[in-house]
């Protein structure tokens, strides 16, 4: 019995040094930014696939990392940068919307954009008049 006590009290002794003492962990950085919102394809044909580019300025004090671009749909599909963009500096997510399924007419296509800012999460816009040729 006392071996047993002895076995888990050095077991939860190591286990306890294991975690170390590394201080509060540290979130990152919150910056600012700003972005064209809206992409205007203007009239395309029905098929033609848009190639969108949206503009990002980190105007804050950290970089900017963006950690998703998503589309709204399987049409949009969205390209974020993979390094972070320095303050003062520019980057660009991509987006790709395929017309080969929409309706002739007005469309729009929601990019969700993910980064560290407040709010984390912000949304651009694709639109288009699609047309039949």
């Amino acid at each position: 019995m006392k071996s047993k006590i002895v076995i888990l009290s050095a077991g939860l002794f190591l286990l306890l040094q294991s975690c170390g003492n590394s201080g509060p962990a540290e979130v990152g950085n919150k910056t600012t930014m700003t972005v064209n919102l809206v992409y205007d394809a203007g009239k395309v044909i029905k098929g033609e696939i848009i190639n969108a580019k949206f503009i990002i300025k980190n105007t804050g004090d950290f970089p900017l990392v963006i950690g998703d671009a998503k589309g709204s749909c399987s049409c949009t599909v969205a390209e974020k940068p993979e390094k972070p963009i320095p303050p003062g500096e520019q980057g660009e997510v991509k987006a790709y919307v395929t017309t080969e399924n929409a309706n002739p007419g007005p469309i729009r296509k929601l990019v969700s954009i993910v980064a560290n800012t407040e709010p984390s999460r912000t949304e651009v816009n694709v639109i288009a008049n699609v047309i039949v040729k």
